[in-house]
C-alpha cells in the first residue's frame, strides 16, 4: 500500500534542533520509503492532502497500565499507598481476563485519537493487551508485571510472560520486555532472577522506581539504600532498563541511572495526582540521560493523552526552577517521540527515510493551532490531541479524519459500561 501525505508541514529532525517545513511524504508498506523525492517503483494508492496539517511523528507512550482504564475516576485524592494497597489492588483482583481486553482497547482508543502510535504496557492478564493491539492495530512493547521474594526460575509469573512472549512473535508490532513491578513488591533475590533470565533471553526490563517518599524511606530503613541502588546491586541496570518515575531522586542516583545508561520515563500528572512530586528531569538531562515521556495508567492519571503530559512537562519544571529556559518545547517533543522510541528499541520517532511509518497528522486550521508561528512550541503549549485528524501506524490508517478504522468504538463503550457496572465502578 503507497500513501503520499503531499505538500504537508512536517517536522523532520535537524543537527541542532528538530524544524518544520513542507515537504511531501512516500509511504510504502510499512515503512518511510521517501521524502520530497519518489521512490523508483512507488506504487500510489492513497494521497493524504496536506494543506492546514502538521505531520509529526507518532507520539511514543513510554508506561502505562491500559488495563486499568477501567478504574478512571474511582481512586482519587487518596495517598500513595491507600490508593495502591486499599483501593486499586482490591479492584484488579476482581478483574476477569476479558475485563482488562476491553479496558485496553479503550486505552488504546483514546492513545490513537490523541496521536499515540506506541505504548509500553505493564499489565497483569496475559494474551490481553497482546489481542487488543493486534485488533487495534497500535505497536505495543509489552511487560507482564512481575513480583516475588525469591530466586525461583519456575516463577508462574514469569513463566506466563515467556508464554506470552512466544504468542507474540508473529505480530511484528508487539514486542516484550520484562516488568518486575518495583523494589517494594520484589526482593534483591527476585530481582537478580529477572535479571538474569533477561540478559539469557536477551531482554530489557521495565521497572517502577523512587516514585513516592514513603517509598523511599521504608527502603533506606529497611536496607540502607535508595530503590535505585537497590536495582542495580540486583544486577538489573546490567540489561537495557527502563525505569519508569524516578521522582524522589538524589544526585548520586541520578549518576547512578546515566551510568548504567538507564532511560527514564517521567509522569508527570500521575506523580502530581498522587502527590508524589516532580521528577528532576532538568537535571537527569544535563546528566545525559534518556528522558521518556508517559502517561501512567488511568487509575492514577485519568487519562491516556500524551498532549496532556507534553503541556504539563513543558511548564511545571519552569515553575519549580523558576526558569522559562528549563526543559524547553524541544526536549519535551524529543522526550515524546524518539527518546521513548529509543529506550523501546523501535525503529520510529522520527521522520526519516528507512524509519517505521508511525505518524500523527494535526490539522492546523483550528483556533488552538492558529496561527502556526512555531509548529513545536504548538505542541507543547496549545495542542491538547483533539487536533489529530489521521493516524498511519506501520504504513496501515488506523484513524482518518477522526473516524477510527480498526476499533469498533460503540462496542467497546457498551462492553465498558457493562463490566463497572459487574464490577461496582462508575455512574452509567
Amino acid at each position: 500500500m503507497g500513501i503520499v501525505i503531499r505538500d504537508a508541514l512536517v517536522i523532520l529532525p535537524q543537527k541542532e534542533a528538530d524544524a518544520a517545513g513542507r515537504h511531501t511524504i512516500y509511504i510504502d508498506k510499512d515503512v518511510i520509503a521517501g521524502i520530497d523525492e519518489m521512490p523508483e517503483g512507488f506504487a500510489e494508492d492513497t494521497v493524504i492532502d496536506g494543506r492546514d496539517r502538521l505531520v509529526i511523528p507518532g507520539l511514543v507512550n513510554a508506561h502505562t497500565h491500559t488495563y486499568m482504564s477501567l478504574m478512571r475516576n474511582c481512586a482519587d485524592d487518596l495517598s500513595f499507598m491507600d490508593w495502591l494497597f486499599n483501593t486499586i489492588d482490591p479492584i484488579e483482583g476482581r478483574l476477569e481476563p476479558e475485563d482488562a481486553y476491553w479496558s485496553s482497547l479503550l486505552g488504546q482508543m483514546e492513545m490513537i485519537r490523541s496521536g499515540t502510535t506506541t505504548f509500553s504496557d505493564m499489565q497483569m492478564h496475559i494474551h490481553q493487551t497482546t489481542k487488543a493491539a493486534r485488533e487495534s492495530g497500535m505497536r505495543a512493547v509489552i511487560s507482564r508485571g512481575l513480583v516475588g521474594d525469591a530466586y525461583n526460575r519456575e516463577d508462574s509469573r514469569l513463566s506466563e510472560a515467556l508464554e506470552e512472549m512466544e504468542d507474540g512473535n508473529d505480530c511484528s508490532r508487539l514486542t516484550f520486555l520484562l516488568g518486575p513491578h518495583a523494589p517494594y513488591t520484589c526482593s534483591q533475590d527476585y530481582l537478580r532472577m529477572v535479571a538474569d533470565v533477561a540478559k539469557e533471553k536477551g531482554l530489557g526490563v521495565h521497572i517502577h522506581l523512587s516514585e513516592s517518599v514513603a517509598e523511599c524511606e521504608n527502603m533506606r530503613r529497611d536496607h540502607g539504600c535508595t530503590p535505585i541502588e537497590y536495582a542495580r546491586d540486583a544486577g538489573l541496570f546490567e540489561v537495557p532498563a527502563i525505569a519508569a518515575h524516578c521522582v524522589q531522586v538524589d544526585e548520586n542516583d541520578i549518576r547512578i541511572l546515566a551510568d548504567h545508561h538507564v532511560s527514564v520515563v517521567t509522569n508527570p500528572a500521575s506523580n502530581m495526582k498522587l502527590g508524589n512530586g516532580f521528577a528532576p528531569v532538568s537535571e537527569m538531562l544535563d546528566a545525559g540521560i534518556n528522558v521518556c515521556l508517559g502517561t501512567d495508567g488511568a487509575a492514577s492519571n485519568n487519562n491516556q493523552n500524551m498532549f496532556r503530559e507534553m503541556g504539563l512537562l513543558a511548564l511545571i519544571h519552569k515553575g519549580t526552577h523558576k526558569s522559562p529556559q528549563c526543559v524547553s518545547a524541544g526536549e519535551v517533543f524529543r522526550a515524546a517521540t524518539i527518546s521513548g522510541a529509543r529506550a523501546l528499541g523501535i525503529n520510529s520517532g522520527v521522520i526519516e527515510k528507512g524509519k517505521k511509518a508511525d505518524l500523527a497528522i494535526l490539522r492546523t486550521d483550528v483556533p488552538s493551532m492558529m496561527p502556526v508561528n512555531n509548529p513545536l512550541a504548538a505542541l507543547s503549549y496549545s495542542a491538547d490531541g483533539s487536533e489529530v485528524d489521521t493516524v498511519i501506524i506501520d504504513g496501515q490508517i488506523v484513524m482518518q479524519n477522526r473516524e477510527l478504522k480498526t476499533i469498533d468504538e460503540e462496542r467497546v463503550y457498551y462492553e465498558i459500561r457493562r463490566r463497572c457496572e459487574r464490577l461496582g465502578l462508575g455512574n452509567l
